[in-house]
């Protein structure tokens, strides 16, 4: 399939992570274009269209009609929540786009699989948007073991800090509060975790072991005198976890409030502290996502990973130790040590890289990673279908694990799907 610059992008969901991944067509516009856009929140879908210069007649409520009526497209962009991954990714393959999705590909290995069928078979690509495999800081960790020079790797320790203002705007008060109409806290928040474990150890993953629970965020664990939302709350003042403090003192996490016709982002957040849903106690939010949760991986060839996600933190970093045969690597997002059992050591500063916009970066190269894969034929993607696949199993593996008190094996599940 032949296609000239620039690409021409549908977006399917006008959100958070899509504003951020669009800022590629502005910064290169010969390359990637946004011609078409559906969105079902008309305040996110008027922005959208102000800020790209969007026609009315390009700007759709409903996918489907857009899908239906647009076929100048050649690569479309879903950015919907977890549970409406699966229907306008496999409408965009039928109608042959390239599609990018946003993590993750789906909520099930049978979707997974319907997904990478379809694109195998109309001859897309498919690509999901684990950004880990962009950020400088974790290519880096991704040299250093595949040069050799500290021998095979023997054991990864991982673990994710969700961090506590992250975990009480997404996890519990927010659209990924609730695994029944979004994905377990594995596949929503570590999904590309896994995936960038894999993608180290460079090997198969042979059985999954997993436990954890939802122990604090819930209606036992709510103090006497405190009520249903903070704004009322006499606590609030001494709460860590103040939905008041967060949005109206601090200000933070507020950049997917959407802002009324005519109002602030103040008016914004006085909505949601009043009825919305992120002005609700922490401890009466009937959420049902793990906030605690550890997983073991045991590799081909007797290697063995372990990750462990846990919401209640300070910080909202990752930490690496890499165990290898001759040397070990350790690092905190900030900076990688790197040492060798003669003490030779090696010092990598990524400090700088923390606070640089769209994640170091990565999200902007992994679009346009993405858009080389369509614009060059022979131009592999950095996580293909078959990555893809294999983490979202992995996932699913410690998420049954877990629930059934079960070591999993990875070709028995394959086998069942």
């Amino acid at each position: 399939m032949s296609i000239s610059n620039p690409i021409r992008l549908a977006v399917i969901g006008a959100g958070n992570r899509a504003n951020k991944y669009l800022r590629y067509c502005e910064e290169h516009p010969e390359r990637l274009q946004l011609t078409a856009l559906a969105e079902i929140n008309v305040l996110r879908r008027e922005a959208c269209a102000a800020r790209f210069g969007l026609s009315p007649e390009a700007c759709f409520e409903d996918y489907r009609t857009m899908l239906d009526r647009c076929h100048d497209i050649d690569m479309v962009l879903v950015t919907t929540p977890d549970n409406l991954h699966f229907d306008p990714v496999m409408r965009a393959i039928a109608a042959r786009h390239h599609v990018l999705i946003e993590k993750p590909i789906a909520q099930t290995p049978e979707e997974c699989l319907r997904v990478r069928e379809a694109a195998r078979r109309e001859g897309v690509r498919v690509g999901v948007c684990h950004v880990l495999r962009f950020h400088p800081y974790f290519q880096k960790i991704k040299r250093l073991v595949a040069e050799g020079r500290y021998g095979e790797v023997i054991s990864i320790n991982h673990s994710v800090s969700v961090g506590m203002d992250r975990s009480t705007h997404s996890f519990v008060r927010g659209i990924f509060s609730n695994s029944d109409t979004s994905n377990p806290m594995l596949i929503s928040k570590c999904c590309h975790d896994v995936d960038f474990l894999l993608w180290v150890a460079d090997r198969k993953c042979l059985r999954v072991s997993s436990f954890g629970s939802l122990k604090w965020f819930k209606a036992e664990n709510a103090p006497a005198q405190s009520t249903e939302r903070c704004i009322t709350c006499p606590l609030e003042e001494q709460c860590p976890y103040s939905a008041r403090d967060l949005y109206q003192r601090r200000r933070d996490w507020i950049s997917n409030f959407d802002i009324p016709a005519g109002g602030s982002i103040d008016d914004a957040i006085r909505h949601e502290l009043v009825e919305g849903p992120y002005g609700r106690c922490v401890f009466r939010c009937r959420n049902n996502v793990v906030d605690h949760q550890c997983v073991i991986l045991d590799m081909e060839h007797g290697a063995s990973i372990t990750l462990t996600m846990n919401m209640c933190t300070a910080d909202d970093l990752r930490r690496t130790t890499i165990h290898l045969s001759h040397g070990e690597i350790y690092g905190d997002e900030r900076r990688i040590v790197a040492r060798d059992f003669k003490g030779r050591e090696q010092v990598f500063d990524f400090s700088a890289e923390l606070d640089r916009p769209y994640h170091a970066g990565a999200d902007l190269r992994l679009i346009g990673d993405f858009t080389e894969a369509i614009l060059c034929g022979d131009h592999p993607l950095t996580v293909s279908a078959d990555d893809l696949w294999e983490s979202f199993l992995v996932c699913h593996a410690a998420e049954q694990s877990r629930l059934r008190g079960q070591v999993i094996r990875i070709d028995d599940l394959q086998t069942r799907i």
